[in-house]
């Protein structure tokens, strides 16, 4: 890990404004600008696998506003021809020839329709199924350093929440924007042609509808933005208290919890009550103008008719035309609230995007073939945060190949990050840990996780089978091969037991199991993958006396042929090591068997005399 933050931490970062807001609304910074454009580009690359889709969809939009620009057009036809066909013998044949040109425009128009709605609506799912599909990959490429500094039910409402709105945007985005405009051209360029005047009146009152729909806009953005960072708060509250409802109701806190809730879900409230006041008054405005639009048109209409300037069929048609002319200002509203859904989403999930993974191949990072295991640490220096106290400084020590080597000392001085070194969960700030010789740096890391194999201290196991769960370390398994890791990690007898044997749920997180089966599961798992390296951390901190035992000689079987490094507060784990060494924050202050650290009388023999009083 690079033990600097990284600059774009995603808790406290500013949100960016959505491009299309003027330049006098917001001043922005060359690299908000950049980062802007690159986020503008990316997210119009989205549409670059369904093109043909896409362009289909417009095609039927264009439809949709021809259809709609037609109606009017023959509609004063109609009502312009009525006086020259009064008396005539086939008016009513000519009328209905006219009723069936309406209804064929009609039906060309309703199924346009459906194909935008229906297919433009697949077509922005599969985008949206697209980013959370890159959300939830990149979060796995993710160091531990970034999962220290971030909670986990604000990266679940990125990837779902955030998500939502998306598909939404990507599919009423084009459809809206094309019907809007050419709507909005082809009605004014036909009030235009009927009555010039009153198109200049209507147009004039255009830029204070502009300007009222920006102004609230912006006030949208803000509190949907707010109210994104709510719910995931919600969230977080969420997943906490139900995933640690046993601690909660252990504790009788139940009530604590619900106003740790109430307090964050009425600050959601509060935030969304806000953008719902914005929207609002974004909406009766619309409305508002619109009406304004259509009792100008009514008004002006009436006027220039008694002038002689108009007849009956030039004022249906400028109301016709107001209909199709205010419709393009209905779906610019309605795009108005998709864009602020769906884009502070998009920000969002780009956020996390660009979140860099500290811990990443070099160029020109070799894979790493067979492996003999040994491990060599080189005046090591680490620390958590650049400006954290430093956890470990100057170690150095070498690990011989199939070494069974146990660390111990008082909680709290590195061991568990010296061990997490070794497969690169973080990377040094000083000196260089080796496999073999090589910079564990300088090969990639999926062969060089491949060959290490940990038991960490925090247990975790995944909803599914038990045989699932073993079969996570390696896939391939068979099931004599699930069975011996299993047996070896005196696992196999709890697992006949239960209902299905290998093939019993287990729950969330393993939770129908107790602490010593689950642990045993993981130490199975880790077992399973068959590692040139193993890791246990604490691996049997949860087992009764007779497991342990049994895990004890698993353990030192096992060991034979492979590096083994053994973190243990129980020393009675690790008596039979090939070496002990004592860690504290001074660095390694002894190394030896358990009978040589014993007859020295040191640290080790300290807290080994101070476990047996305990």
């Amino acid at each position: 890990m690079s033990s600097k933050k990284s600059a774009g931490t995603i808790a406290g970062r500013k949100q960016a404004s959505a491009p299309f807001q003027l330049p006098f609304l917001r001043s922005v910074s060359r690299q908000e600008a950049a980062r802007n454009r690159a986020r503008w580009h990316r997210f119009l690359s989205y549409y670059k696998p369904h093109l043909p889709l896409l362009g289909a969809v417009l095609c039927c939009a264009v439809l949709v506003s021809l259809t709609a620009l037609a109606l009017p057009l023959i509609a004063n036809q109609i009502v312009s021809r009525l006086p020259d066909l009064a008396g005539s013998p086939d008016a009513v044949g000519q009328l209905l020839a006219l009723g069936g040109v309406l209804l064929a425009i009609f039906a060309v128009q309703a199924l346009a329709t459906y194909f935008v709605d229906y297919r433009g609506h697949v077509m922005g799912a599969r985008i949206e199924a697209q980013v959370r599909s890159e959300l939830f990959e990149h979060c796995q490429k993710l160091s531990f350093s970034f999962y220290d500094r971030q909670r986990t039910g604000q990266l679940m409402s990125r990837i779902t929440n955030d998500s939502l709105w998306l598909g939404e945007l990507f599919h009423h985005g084009p459809e809206d924007l094309a019907i809007s405009l050419l709507k909005f051209t082809g009605a004014l360029a036909v009030l235009i042609w009927i009555d010039p005047l009153v198109a200049v009146v209507i147009v004039g009152l255009l830029p204070f509808a502009m300007g009222y729909a920006l102004y609230f806009n912006n006030r949208m953005n803000k509190a949907l933005r707010t109210s994104k960072e709510r719910i995931a708060g919600v969230n977080e509250r969420v997943e906490d208290a139900l995933g640690g409802i046993r601690v909660v109701q252990s504790f009788a806190n139940e009530e604590d919890e619900k106003a740790r809730f109430d307090t964050e879900n009425a600050k959601f409230l509060r935030s969304r009550a806000e953008g719902y006041r914005s929207e609002a008054m974004l909406w009766s405005g619309m409305d508002a103008f619109a009406q304004l639009v259509t009792i100008v048109v009514i008004v002006f209409g009436a006027i220039r008719i008694l002038g002689g300037e108009m007849d009956a069929a030039g004022l249906l048609t400028l109301l016709l035309c107001v209909g199709v002319l205010l419709d393009p200002l209905k779906r610019f509203d309605n795009f108005i609230r998709l864009w602020q859904e769906g884009y502070t989403g998009f920000v969002r999930a780009m956020e996390l995007l660009e979140e860099q993974p500290d811990i990443a191949d070099r160029p020109h990072a070799r894979p790493l073939d067979a492996v003999t295991g040994a491990i060599g640490f080189e005046n090591v220096g680490f620390r958590y945060e650049a400006d954290g106290p430093k956890v470990l400084e100057g170690v150095s020590l070498s690990i011989r190949p199939g070494e069974f080597v146990a660390l111990v000392g008082p909680s709290g001085v590195g061991k568990s990050t010296l061990c997490s070194l070794i497969p690169r969960f973080y990377d040094v700030d000083a000196g260089k840990v080796t496999l073999d010789g090589q910079d564990v740096r300088d090969v990639t890391l999926a062969t060089l996780r491949r060959h290490v194999g940990v038991v960490q201290q925090d247990v975790y196991l995944f909803s599914g089978t038990v045989a699932e769960n073993l079969r996570y370390g390696r896939a391939d398994a068979t099931m004599d091969e699930i069975m011996a890791a299993a047996h070896a990690a005196n696992a196999h007898d709890f697992i006949m037991a239960l209902p299905n044997g290998y093939h019993t749920d287990i729950g969330q997180r393993g939770v129908k199991l107790s602490g010593g089966q689950k642990q045993r599961l993981t130490i199975a798992r880790a077992f399973l993958k068959n590692p040139a390296i193993l890791i246990f951390d604490e691996a049997t901190s949860a087992l009764d006396n007779e497991s342990e035992r049994a895990i004890q000689q698993s353990l030192l079987s096992l060991a034979k042929g492979r590096t083994t490094l053994v973190i243990a507060h129980r020393l009675s784990t690790i008596r039979h090591a090939d070496r002990i060494l004592v860690l504290t924050r001074d660095g390694i202050v002894e190394e030896g068997t358990h009978d040589a650290l014993m007859a020295k009388a040191g640290v080790y023999a300290d807290l080994h005399s101070l476990q047996g009083r305990l």
